[in-house]
């Protein structure tokens, strides 16, 4: 039985897009899932993926998305791409909208993380891959609402990669430390999503012998 399914959960026209369509051409099944599918009209033509609306702060929404998924056929990679910020000084932050960031960056990722492993534990394979930020291991001035979701995304995946591997499941978290290209900026000083994406497939093919569990990428002229 051929496991070829991705699921990508937080789909926008930047890295998950090009996530979409790099999956789509090594034979992938892939399953979108966004609050706004309309927006990926476009994405399903290129891709011929199938598109979910899913709130991941929401249990049940996150578990009807893996029901579509499981249809499509068994699962081989799921990847956490959904954020939520709250950016600002601190007093002035909006507390509701502080936690929403939490409950969509850091609760979604659980969420997400634990449907994917259910799964993939039973079948004995699979990755399961979170995307972070700069502000996953550093909390600039005016970042408080950014940076909790993300060190919370991170701390879940050290985690569950270490409860994981035992079982041949491959946990890895992504650090994009740098702004993203859009498709008519150069890719190059700006990070390629396209390049990324390519990161992304190679990590989900390493041997197990030599796992990533985290990975840091920035361009060429990002400061350290």
């Amino acid at each position: 039985m051929t496991s070829n399914v991705a699921v990508i959960a937080g789909v926008g026209s930047g890295l998950s897009a090009s996530l979409a369509r790099l999956l789509a051409r090594e034979g992938f099944q892939v399953v979108l899932a966004a609050r706004n599918i309309e927006k990926l009209d476009a994405l399903q033509a290129q891709t011929g993926a199938q598109a979910v609306a899913t709130d991941v702060s929401d249990a049940t929404s996150v578990e009807r998305l893996f029901d579509v998924a499981d249809k499509a056929g068994p699962l081989s990679l799921v990847v956490f791409n959904a954020g939520g910020r709250a950016r600002g000084p601190l007093a002035e932050l909006d507390p509701e909208a502080v936690r929403q960031a939490l409950l969509v960056g850091a609760y979604g990722g659980f969420l997400v993380g634990r449907q994917a492993a259910r799964r993939l534990i039973a079948q004995g394979a699979g990755s399961i891959f979170f995307t972070g930020a700069t502000a996953s291991v550093k909390g600039f001035a005016g970042s408080a609402g950014f940076a909790m979701p993300k060190f919370g995304l991170r701390g879940l995946a050290q985690s569950m990669a270490r409860e994981l591997a035992p079982k041949n499941i491959h946990v890895a978290h992504f650090i994009i430390d740098g702004a993203i290209a859009s498709a008519t900026e150069p890719q190059d000083r700006r990070l390629s999503p396209d390049a990324i994406a390519d990161a992304y497939l190679a990590i989900h093919r390493q041997h197990r012998s030599a796992w990533t569990w985290e990975m840091e990428l920035r361009p060429w002229v990002e400061n350290f």
